[in-house]
């Protein structure tokens, strides 16, 4: 099985590289190919990543290269986990949008259009180059907005499947909360990426016991602190929203905090700096703790089974947290919507699970940031001034015209040179 990894020169890399490893019985990879423009980044990754392989064991072989098409040949799946731009474009995408008053983030908010707009073109044209190499290989995308570059490569006709690693986080601390295996935690998780509920937490599979009053009655503190909002509010919601609808619920609170502490992204961009220097070190064999504080926490279990039930016909867990079409699974938002719900994985792709009735309360806040998403995309696709402000006053995180209006031009300044028609 040979897999490449678009994007393997990222620091997230030894992370999935050490799930491969560890979860080999699972997925067994003959070939991994990290395939990234930057060379240097990629020769760091890359020795890391062998070490890695030979501390546990593992025979199978790393190639690294900057060579798309050499990288992606006879791949039986493709990762995507590039950003476009960098470190840079995500500094900007958090900071101009305060200027308005309004949340600046990479995936969500004015940041994540501009995030959007850089990122379609590029993943539409690998996916391109994988069809003709090898048109019977699945691409994962894990490159943001997940729902908005998944629903632009289905739409494109590719096989893809989505993925995030929120569900996967939630159900690990569930787990550990409950003192059971993690395999035993089943989310009732629906909504559209980065903007998820857990409904329900159920023991033992979808049918099981649903604990998640008792979870909450027991832990609701030690939750509700991980998601920075009080616990009233999660006694108030009955259910567990992810971390980003933080955004949405404390819009105000989340932008004077903004205002007055370094961004996230320079945060990111200094451990970047200190982990490509340990990966440097030709005795590091392991991914270092400080990884965890990157992002993307539980990424590489995530990946391995999904791609272990895509390729192997059932091999991952039965139930997979995945973004797909939505296929009249929330009868509120069109089939070809993309949603993030649980779904069953095999070689023939994803098929959401039935979903109980939504609250109107999440319902609304979905069917509206579905028609930016709408929006989004197809100023991805044929660009325009107007498409961008049409989007940016769809999105309930900006949704004036004044506040759209000079949020257009400050996107377009600061993305002239990734955007072809801008």
């Amino acid at each position: 099985m040979k897999l490449a990894v678009v994007g393997g020169g990222s620091t997230y890399t030894p992370e999935l590289v050490d799930g491969f490893a560890r979860l080999r019985d699972a997925l067994p990879v003959e070939e991994l190919v990290l395939v990234d423009p930057a060379a240097e980044r990629l020769k760091l990754v890359g020795g890391l990543a062998r070490r890695i392989f030979a501390r546990q064991g593992h025979g199978g072989r790393i190639v690294t290269t900057s060579d798309l098409d050499a990288g992606i040949d006879g791949a039986d799946a493709v990762l995507l986990q590039l950003r476009v731009g960098g470190q840079a474009a995500r500094e900007q995408d958090e900071t101009w949008p305060l200027e308005c008053g309004c949340v600046g983030q990479e995936t969500t908010g004015a940041g994540g259009l501009a995030k959007a707009l850089r990122t379609v073109p590029v993943v539409l044209d690998i996916a391109e180059r994988v069809r003709r190499t090898n048109p019977g290989a699945w691409i994962i995308d894990f490159t943001n907005p997940v729902g908005i570059v998944t629903r632009a490569l289905l739409e494109a006709g590719h096989k893809a499947v989505g993925l995030c690693n929120v569900a996967i986080g939630f159900q690990r601390k569930f787990a550990g909360l409950l003192d059971v295996a993690p395999v035993d935690v089943h989310l009732d998780h629906v909504g559209l990426n980065h903007l998820t509920w857990e409904t329900g937490v159920r023991l033992g599979g979808p049918e099981g016991e649903n604990v998640l009053p008792k979870l909450l009655a027991e832990h609701g503190e030690a939750i509700a602190a991980d998601l920075r909002l009080p616990r009233h509010v999660l006694d108030r919601l009955g259910v567990v929203p992810s971390y980003y609808l933080r955004y949405f619920y404390a819009h105000d609170e989340v932008v004077r905090e903004q205002r007055t502490k370094p961004s996230r992204a320079a945060e990111v961009a200094e451990m970047e700096r200190q982990l490509l220097k340990m990966y440097g070190d030709p005795e590091l064999a392991e991914k270092p703790a400080l990884l965890g504080k990157r992002g993307g926490a539980y990424y590489s279990e995530a990946a391995v089974d999904l791609a272990a039930s895509l390729l192997g016909g059932g091999v991952g867990s039965p139930y997979q947290v995945v973004n797909t079409y939505n296929k009249g699974t929330l009868p509120f938002l069109p089939d070809d919507a993309v949603i993030e719900v649980q779904a069953a994985v095999g070689s023939s792709g994803a098929t959401p699970l039935p979903v109980p009735s939504v609250d109107p309360l999440y319902a609304g806040l979905m069917a509206n940031v579905t028609a930016y998403e709408d929006l989004a995309l197809r100023a991805a696709l044929h660009g325009g001034r107007e498409r961008v402000f049409r989007a940016l006053l769809a999105h309930p995180l900006v949704g004036q015209y004044a506040y759209a209006d000079a949020l257009t031009d400050q996107l377009l300044a600061h993305n002239r040179e990734h955007l072809a028609w801008a």
